[in-house]
């Protein structure tokens, strides 16, 4: 999108304030079909700065998400926690991982994460 969503900045907006991991979506960006619950940009690096100190070769890495993330207002990014990329019946990494959108690179969204089986 040229210009964001005004509507998907204000649920954006409403994760961040209400610090909250429980608001399912689903956005298509650049082609991927990506679905999970978006997490406050504070958590989310918070847990990935968890999992890279968990990681010898990553562990480096840690401190860049470690520090405090400066508050942008309206938010810019979408943090998903859990969220997978879907590929035909496949959700891409089976446990879920951790994203970051532009907000701006959103085409379409829908509330709510689509589940995907092999039957």
């Amino acid at each position: 999108m040229s210009k964001p969503d005004e509507l998907l900045v204000d649920v954006a907006a409403l994760v961040e304030s209400g610090q909250s991991n429980q608001m399912s979506l689903t956005v298509v960006t650049s082609g991927a079909v990506i679905t999970g619950r978006l997490a406050p940009e504070a958590l989310w690096r918070q847990r990935v700065s968890e999992v890279l100190t968990d990681s010898a070769s990553l562990r480096d890495f840690s401190a860049a998400f470690a520090a405090p993330a400066k508050k942008v207002d309206p938010p810019t990014h979408l943090h998903f926690h859990v969220a997978r990329i879907l590929q035909g019946t496949l959700g891409i990494p089976e446990t879920g991982g951790m994203y970051r959108v532009a907000i701006e690179d959103v085409g379409a969204w829908t509330v709510g994460d689509f589940s995907y089986s092999d039957h």
